[in-house]
């Protein structure tokens, strides 16, 4: 190919990609622009337009004071739920999924393979379908719209897919390695935790993100199975682009909906590459 016809090749192909990456950040684009500006600038200047005189106005509005229904004390109480309720959810289904997957690759028994299809249609299973079977189980254990209840919940929806990613990885850890440890006198724990665990760091990166990134976005289950004082944000962010008022506040709405997409956009600005590095290590593989 000569240089002239590769230089052009080249330039469509950085052309188009950045038309892609300009069509899909248009979104994000908006919201931050739209946060910032004074109800009166939205009104009389174009969804596009820049902010004239950039103000947190809106932001600070959407953290402390704005209605979500009939309480008015802004995004951060449902914020402070979710992050009580994301953080030990992701670490629980984090480790059990490590360690299903250990024992279903490492340590197989008579009727595994069993056990992993049955954990397997976990994965495909409706949302829908454990709603009322689940609120009687938090009803029985008394944990019934509370944080401690959500999070049993999520833990409990992640397992068959954590377990999915880290069975598909230790397949490709030699057996040898096991075989080796246990002729050491190295116990179950030992090999899981001094071995397996330290050569796991991209699949545990990738779940750690998928898992985050789907439990900090659930409404089903956080407006099902959440009381008042438990709200995750996708609920508080529902509630107060809902409730009703005399002057629709476009800018507040926006920034709302940017503070709760905030945690994402941070895991995936900081640990993108390692989850692209995990997935291509052979974390949906199998």
């Amino acid at each position: 190919m000569r240089p002239q016809a590769l230089t052009l090749h080249r330039l469509v192909l950085i052309g188009s990609l950045l038309l892609f990456a300009a069509f899909f950040l248009t979104p994000l684009y908006v919201m931050v622009s739209t946060s910032l500006k004074s109800m009166d600038e939205v009104r009389n200047s174009t969804l596009l337009a820049l902010p004239m005189s950039p103000s947190f106005e809106a932001w600070s509005k959407a953290w402390r004071s704005a209605c979500t229904g009939t309480d008015c004390g802004g995004l951060r109480p449902f914020f402070m739920n979710s992050v009580l309720m994301v953080v030990p959810a992701v670490l629980i289904s984090t480790v059990l999924g490590a360690l299903n997957g250990y024992v279903l690759t490492k340590w197989r028994f008579r009727g595994s393979e069993l056990m992993f299809a049955m954990l397997l249609f976990g994965v495909f299973m409706p949302m829908q379908v454990v709603l009322l079977p689940m609120s009687q189980v938090l009803g029985w254990l008394g944990i019934a719209s509370s944080v401690w209840g959500l999070i049993l919940v999520h833990v409990l929806a992640g397992i068959p897919s954590t377990t999915l990613f880290f069975r598909n990885y230790y397949i490709g850890l030699p057996d040898e390695l096991i075989k080796a440890a246990t002729l050491d006198g190295a116990s179950f724990w030992q090999i899981f935790w001094r071995i397996v665990v330290p050569l796991s760091t991209p699949i545990i990166v990738v779940t750690l993100i998928w898992q985050f990134t789907a439990i900090w976005n659930d409404f089903l289950y956080g407006v099902v199975f959440s009381g008042a004082d438990s709200k995750p944000i996708t609920v508080g962010l529902n509630n107060l682009a809902n409730t009703s008022s005399s002057v629709k506040e476009y800018n507040v709405d926006m920034a709302a909906a940017m503070i709760a997409a905030l945690p994402t956009l941070f895991i995936y600005i900081v640990a993108g590459k390692y989850f692209v590095r995990g997935l291509t290590a052979g974390a949906v593989k199998g």
